[in-house]
């Protein structure tokens, strides 16, 4: 099959199978569901992720046998690094606000093909919004393409992250006033920000490649710039999976947010 061929058959698979997962989170969304925390990192899981994650696998991996597979909520398998496309799965980003029923979470996929995603597809099934990306394409939501807002300064600009951050008192120089918001799912950030509904977005805490990924594709698809806060790319499916911050933005507030923050030093990350 030729390259192009085969690209859109592995996009309409993604497109399909994440529509399905998306019925399955409403199903357990706003109910009495099974909720736990995970022994390894003591963060939330919940039967949804699990039944979700179950569903993609079935619908992805077995239909391409010869990609590899990557997901928060399946064993890593070092085979995956031998192979030169992977599916890169978060089940539900935003797991903690699925679980307290709030609208904050998104279904993610990517095809990661040579360490960049080229297919990236998040669902919040809650909100009905569909974001969509495929390399060199652009991006869509619900079918209609986006655009990073122009917001070039960092004084009243709508940044998404965790509002304490800015007050810590380590900060050579207080941070200008900001609308700031918060979303748990930090996909589901990147993706408002891709669209234009937010300006920004920050974390400087560690990050995972099921985090990252799609959101990845569909800002840069949509003008925006996404790296580590000192400015290092992202590179999925390698043998660390952990990235140990997060800067994405619109180019020209892009520019004006890594002034402020490109020089810091962060504690070392875990692998």
């Amino acid at each position: 099959m030729p390259e192009a061929e085969a690209r859109a058959a592995d996009f309409a698979l993604m497109k399909e199978a994440v529509r399905e997962a998306g019925a399955i989170a409403m199903r357990f969304y706003q109910t009495d569901h099974k909720q736990w925390s995970k022994a390894h990192d003591n963060t939330p899981v919940t039967e949804a992720d699990i039944e979700v994650n179950e569903l993609l696998h079935a619908r992805l991996a077995v239909a391409r046998p010869d990609y590899g597979w990557l997901s928060e909520e399946t064993e890593d398998d070092s085979s995956r690094l031998t192979q030169p496309r992977v599916w890169v799965v978060d089940p539900i980003d935003g797991t903690r606000a699925f679980a307290k029923g709030r609208p904050h979470f998104v279904i993610s996929v990517a095809l990661v093909e040579n360490g960049r995603p080229v297919l990236a597809v998040l669902f919040n099934p809650a909100t009905d919004e569909f974001f969509e990306a495929e390399a060199g394409k652009g991006a869509r939501l619900n079918g209609r393409p986006i655009r990073v807002s122009d917001c070039s300064r960092i004084e009243g600009c709508r940044m998404i992250a965790f509002a304490p951050m800015f007050k810590h008192p380590s900060w050579p120089e207080p941070w200008p006033g900001m609308d700031i918001s918060d979303r748990n799912s930090v996909a589901y950030r990147i993706a408002l920000v891709a669209s234009g509904q937010a300006d920004a977005t920050l974390a400087l805490n560690g990050k995972s490649d099921w985090d990252l990924a799609a959101a990845d594709l569909i800002l840069h698809e949509a003008g925006g710039r996404m790296t580590t806060h000192d400015g290092t790319p992202f590179f999925y499916n390698r043998a660390s999976t952990r990235h140990p911050s997060l800067l994405a933005a619109g180019p020209a507030l892009y520019d004006a947010l890594f002034e402020k923050v490109g020089r810091l030093e962060l504690p070392p990350r875990r692998s």
